[in-house]
C-alpha cells in the first residue's frame, strides 16, 4: 500500500458500521480481473478502522466513486447484507449521459450475469431481472460536433437501482440510449474521448451519492451522503453555474 495518505474520506462511523468515500479507480477488493494491483479500499478501510477487519456489505465498480459501506464485525456484515437482498436498502446515485434523457421514468430491463473472470466470457450465463428509477436534474447542449449534430446534448440524472445487478445503471442507461460519459464499456467513444481531452482526464461520469437504510442494531434512520468528488464537479461546469450549488446530497 506504500506509505501515501489514505485516499478514503471518512464520512460516518460508529461501533457498527463504516462509511467511506471512494475515489474514483480504486477497486474495493481484489479481483481475478485485476490480479496485478496492490490497493483496495478495503485495506484503506481497514487501516481507518485501526487496523481491524472490516466487511463490505455492498460493492462500487473500480471507475465509480462514491459513498462505500463497511461493518465493523461480522455479525453486522450479515444483517446489512441481508437488508441489501431483500431491497431495504437504498441508494441514490449522480450520473452525467448523453442526450436529454426523459425527466422521469422507470427501466425495467433483464440482465444477464456478467463473470467475475473475463475469461468465462461467452459461457452461459443467468438473466435477472433489474429495475433502475430515474430522474432528470438538469440538461445542457454545447456548440461542438462530436458525432453528425452541429450540437451535442447532455443531461444530468439521478439513479435508483431497486436491483443490485453488476454494472446495472451503467448497462441500464446504455439500453435506453443515454449511455454514462466515461463508460468505455456501454459508452460511446467520440463523447468519452471529447471529455476526456476538454477536463485533463478521462473518468465515468457516475457517484454514489447517498446510502439510506435502517440502521442495523438501533434500527434507526441512517441517511449517509458524499458530494461527488473533484473530478466529477469538474465536468458539471458544462451545466448553468447555479447547479452544484443546487444539488441537495442528504
Amino acid at each position: 500500500m506504500g506509505c501515501h495518505t489514505n485516499p478514503l474520506t471518512e464520512l460516518y462511523r460508529d461501533p457498527w458500521l463504516l462509511a467511506v468515500h471512494k475515489p474514483a479507480g480504486l477497486l474495493v477488493h481484489r479481483s481475478p480481473i485485476d490480479r496485478h494491483e496492490t490497493e483496495f479500499a478495503l485495506q484503506y478501510a481497514r487501516a481507518l478502522n485501526n487496523g481491524d477487519h472490516v466487511y463490505p456489505v455492498h460493492r462500487l465498480d473500480r471507475p465509480t466513486s462514491g459513498v462505500l459501506l463497511f461493518a465493523r464485525d461480522p455479525e453486522t456484515a450479515r444483517i446489512v447484507g441481508q437488508a441489501m437482498m431483500a431491497g431495504e436498502v437504498s441508494k441514490t446515485y449522480l450520473a452525467m449521459v448523453r442526450g436529454w434523457a426523459p425527466e422521469s421514468g422507470e427501466i425495467d430491463h433483464p440482465l444477464r450475469d456478467e463473470p467475475e473472470d473475463r475469461r468465462l466470457k461467452g459461457q452461459e450465463m443467468p438473466t435477472r431481472e433489474a429495475v433502475t428509477h430515474y430522474r432528470r436534474l438538469a440538461t445542457t447542449e454545447l456548440p461542438v460536433e462530436i458525432e453528425r449534430y452541429p450540437t451535442s446534448r447532455y443531461s444530468l440524472v439521478e439513479l435508483s437501482p431497486k436491483t443490485g445487478r453488476k454494472h446495472q445503471l451503467r448497462r441500464h442507461m446504455k439500453h435506453i440510449n443515454h449511455p454514462i460519459i466515461g463508460d468505455a464499456n456501454h459508452g460511446r467513444g467520440r463523447h468519452n474521448r471529447y471529455f476526456a481531452e476538454r477536463f485533463g482526464e478521462g473518468r465515468l461520469m457516475l457517484a454514489a451519492t447517498r446510502l439510506s437504510l435502517a440502521h442495523p442494531v438501533t434500527g434507526k434512520a441512517l441517511v449517509i451522503g458524499a458530494e461527488p468528488q473533484a473530478s466529477f464537479l469538474a465536468v458539471l461546469g458544462i451545466f448553468s453555474p447555479g447547479l452544484i450549488a443546487s444539488l441537495t446530497i442528504l
